[in-house]
């Protein structure tokens, strides 16, 4: 016999009419709800293997440049959001004798609170990324990796980097709905003082339930390109970008 909410089931990932055996949900249920909360609990715990995320980068022909927060190990991460936001001393100075020509935007990669996120997907979401940004005739900085990062990391890296613009890619908080989404947070220019109110989220980016990488690339670009004419980003900067420049979401 079928249920009302059936239809519904195609539209959402939430857990909806999972129907009842006497007082407690079917094991089929259960047994799925434990499953999640597993992999979300890994997501968070699973270390990034950053060096061979860096040569995944330079096998790109793009440079790379591995950097650390204050952060001393996930617990700490975990316990501690406000190292996260902040660059240990070798990577501060990393980053002030990494100068180059100037840069529009310097590009963050992080696991945050989830290495499978950015494992799964943090490659090919940079492959878009940089088509994008290359299309709207933006140049970006070297690839900074750092491990534990927050979103508010963004600000010293761009900074010191002198780049007009931030984005920081960053693993989401996983849910039990999803363990493997990317968030991509935009901040113009980036710098001691900025709060979240200056900073543009495009986030869920996980092919194929999710945001598709090329749709989340040029979002991204069209905000940095704005953000560059406008002189602002945050709450101040709206997605406009019509629907027809958006490319197809892939089936």
């Amino acid at each position: 016999m079928s249920d009302c909410w059936d239809h519904l089931r195609r539209y959402t990932q939430a857990r909806i009419a999972l129907g009842h055996v006497g007082h407690a949900v079917p094991t089929g249920a259960l047994l799925d709800f434990q499953l999640a909360h597993a992999r979300a609990r890994d997501a968070i715990h699973l270390p990034w293997d950053i060096a061979r995320f860096a040569d995944g980068v330079a096998g790109r022909g793009l440079s790379p440049i591995i950097l650390s927060t204050r952060v001393v190990d996930r617990v700490q991460y975990l316990k501690r959001p406000d190292l996260g936001r902040q660059l240990d001393a070798a990577s501060e100075r990393l980053l002030r004798t990494s100068g180059g020509p100037e840069i529009d935007l310097a590009l963050i990669f992080t696991n945050g609170l989830s290495s499978t996120a950015i494992e799964t997907h943090g490659l090919l979401l940079l492959d878009a990324l940089v088509r994008a940004l290359a299309a709207e005739g933006l140049r970006i900085g070297p690839i900074c990796l750092v491990a534990n990062g927050r979103v508010g990391l963004s600000d010293p890296v761009g900074a010191a980097l002198g780049a007009k613009i931030a984005v920081v890619v960053v693993g989401e908080r996983p849910g039990l709905s999803a363990a493997d989404s990317l968030g991509l947070y935009l901040t113009y220019r980036p710098g001691e003082g900025n709060t979240d109110a200056e900073r543009n989220c495009i986030s869920n980016v996980r092919p194929p339930v999710g945001l598709a990488y090329e749709i989340a690339a040029v979002k991204l670009a069209h905000l940095a390109r704005q953000a560059l004419r406008l002189n602002l980003s945050g709450v101040a900067l709206k997605d406009d970008l019509p629907g027809h420049r958006l490319p197809s979401e892939p089936h």
